[in-house]
């Protein structure tokens, strides 16, 4: 299964401030250098995830994002089924008209099933374990952030 765009800039993001030290606030521009994504994707993905409760956000001069209390528990599966904007894992609904076959289709939903088997899967997963120290400390020496933060 293959997640969006979206989903993965924001996941990418999560990592990132999971990442760093509880007391360190990250701009949007440092999030976008350290995933290698344009700011103004990412900065639709921090929208969201405040929208979420994911992150805090201070305003200001000296603000920027760090990962919630919540953002700290979320799972993979959590994360993935709040941003999944798809209502078919199929394209059953189309703007050039309905598949005919749409009516009781059994297909659709086995692929329901499957996508949600895939965050069950994901459910176990918590955003904030993923990242480790080897994988970030370049990221963070490439946007300015000294390793031992």
């Amino acid at each position: 299964m293959k997640i969006n765009a979206f989903a993965d800039v924001s996941l990418r993001a999560l990592m990132v401030l999971a990442a760093a030290p509880a007391a360190t606030l990250l701009t949007t521009q440092n999030i976008a250098d350290a995933v290698g994504t344009p700011y103004n994707h990412v900065s639709k993905a921090m929208a969201k995830l405040r929208t979420l409760g994911l992150i805090d956000v201070e305003r200001g001069r000296s603000g920027g994002s760090r990962l919630s209390s919540a953002g700290r528990q979320a799972t993979v599966g959590q994360v993935l089924r709040d941003l999944d904007t798809r209502t078919d894992a199929a394209d059953c609904v189309a703007p050039g008209g309905n598949c005919p076959l749409i009516h009781e289709c059994r297909l659709r939903a086995a692929l329901a099933r499957a996508r949600e088997a895939f965050y069950r899967e994901l459910d176990g997963v918590v955003v904030a374990e993923l990242p480790g120290s080897r994988q970030m400390t370049p990221v963070f020496q490439m946007i300015g952030l000294r390793p031992g933060l």
